[in-house]
């Protein structure tokens, strides 16, 4: 590790809402600067503004406050490198591609696009699946290496479109070493004089990245693996542009799988499997589409950021379920794997049951509360705390414990129809009254009491709880099946509890 202060940046694009990829890319930035006592920063990459997207970039942030990810530094933050929206950055980057030009290691490039699909076209019809502008094709396009000096300044005088392209050299081997996948290395004969600035002024990713990394002095780049192929390009423009000595440390992460299949983990999957892909609700500002989002499914941003953690990179111990400290105090980069992670949902679910179960009754009775009023159902976080203590063991989400112990807050309407067919007949409705009377003098209502008073009625009347329990949790549940009877009735009280019974008892069959 270098001397220098440990500084990541995370820079995503404003193109629609931040995938889940995007978020852990975010995360393990986010692990690695705290692991080392160094700022985290958020950069929005805005260069490219054919493809902005409103609302994108405080989706960005939203979702990162949600995740708990918090930036020391960037946008919506401040800091001293500012600005933080390569947008509001464009007056920076024209000294450098000038600089490249000048030394010549970049070139004007008057070609428009209906010269680059003449020359695709002839490619193709030659037997060339793939034309790229490089070492070779440059020299029969129209840029400054073809054309005389004059007429280059007559161009650009006239105020001809024109890009500057990267000048890269013929058969040199680019060698970097990357912290996840180790020695990297490419011949520039496999590469193209890429693009760094556009006619419409606005420097691309390639050479505002750099730019802005070397200014914002960032110590690592930890980035998906859909930039590797780039990364031996942007080694070229640290040597080209005189950073070599600060240039930072490479690390590109897995790509997340998709569950069933190859390929890259997308919306399309998701929405085709029945899981989100976005930490939070989207709602595409053209088509007004909505887009799930982990949030809203119920689930916890801890839980959420455990799972993601584990996409990709492990702890080397059996330890599943981390705070967000303890995944500080064990990341480390030489643990993320090379090969892709596969995205398993059911683990997802897991992973927020564990979450869930680690909240108090008392926090879950208050988490409750919204879901209840939005029913017309209002109560108070202590007997919904209660509801909650024997309903969690079963429950992935807060809702689970709703849609499986309605009964608690309003009396069934109806009964299970299964329960009702096989198990309620004269023999069943005669021990729920015989239940009735019994519970109806009792002077205390706990569970204990309750269980005792069963077992010694199942005693007296030499019966099996299979003739006597069915009928008992219809009648006061709806339900043909569920948490303890006796917990039950202890929470609903006595009152209630004596009443649904006598009502079960008028409103069912003999």
């Amino acid at each position: 590790m270098s001397e220098r202060k440990v500084r990541v940046r995370f820079a995503p694009s404003p193109t629609g809402p931040l995938h889940m990829g995007g978020v852990r890319t975010a995360l393990y930035n986010y692990l690695f600067a705290k692991k080392h006592g160094g700022d985290f920063i958020l950069r929005i990459e805005d260069t490219d503004q054919t493809r902005y997207v409103p609302g994108a970039e405080d989706y960005i942030i939203q979702a990162l406050t949600w995740s708990k990810i918090i930036p020391d530094e960037g946008q919506s933050v401040g800091g001293n490198y500012g600005p933080y929206r390569q947008s509001e950055r464009k007056h920076l980057y024209r000294a450098y591609a000038d600089q490249l030009i000048e030394s010549g290691h970049a070139y004007y490039a008057f070609d428009t696009s209906e010269d680059l699909d003449k020359m695709r076209e002839l490619a193709k019809q030659a037997g060339t699946a793939n034309w790229q502008y490089n070492h070779v094709t440059r020299s029969h396009m129209k840029n400054s290496i073809t054309l005389s000096a004059q007429e280059v300044e007559e161009r650009l005088d006239a105020g001809e479109p024109y890009v500057i392209r990267i000048k890269l050299p013929r058969n040199e081997e680019v060698k970097f070493e990357d912290i996840i996948r180790g020695w990297v290395s490419v011949n520039t004969n496999n590469m193209d004089d890429k693009v760094l600035f556009k006619s419409d002024g606005m420097p691309t990713y390639h050479l505002a990245n750099i730019v802005d990394d070397h200014l914002m002095e960032i110590t690592h780049v930890i980035r998906g693996e859909e930039w590797l192929p780039s990364a031996p390009l942007h080694i070229l423009l640290y040597r080209y542009l005189g950073w070599e000595e600060t240039r930072p440390q490479f690390a590109h992460l897995p790509l997340l799988l998709k569950p069933d299949g190859n390929g890259k983990l997308s919306k399309r999957d998701g929405d085709r499997l029945g899981f989100p892909v976005f930490p939070l609700q989207w709602k595409d500002p053209e088509t007004d589409n909505i887009s799930s989002g982990y949030r809203e499914q119920g689930y916890f941003s801890d839980a959420f950021i455990n799972m993601l953690a584990f996409l990709g990179w492990n702890p080397g111990t059996e330890q599943e379920l981390f705070t967000m400290q303890e995944l500080i105090d064990a990341f480390t980069l030489e643990r993320v794997n090379k090969a892709g992670a596969k995205f398993d949902h059911e683990k997802t679910k897991w992973f927020n049951q564990q979450y869930l179960r680690k909240h108090s009754d008392k926090e879950l009775g208050e988490l409750l509360l919204p879901y209840l009023d939005a029913k017309g159902i209002h109560t108070d976080a202590e007997y919904a705390g209660k509801v909650a203590s024997i309903m969690k063991e079963r429950a992935y989400f807060v809702t689970d414990i709703l849609d499986e112990g309605m009964y608690f807050f309003e009396p069934p309407i109806n009964y299970d129809e299964k329960t009702l067919e096989k198990k309620w007949n004269a023999e069943s409705r005669m021990h729920v009254e015989n239940l009735l009377h019994r519970f109806e003098t009792l002077e205390f209502f706990d569970s204990e009491t309750l269980e005792k008073n069963f077992k010694d009625y199942l005693t007296e009347k030499e019966t099996g709880f299979g003739k006597v329990g069915p009928g008992f949790r219809l009648a006061v549940t709806g339900q043909g099946m569920g948490a303890s009877m006796f917990d039950i009735c202890a929470i609903l009280g006595k009152q209630e509890t004596v009443a649904r019974m006598r009502t079960a008892l008028e409103k069912l069959p003999a």
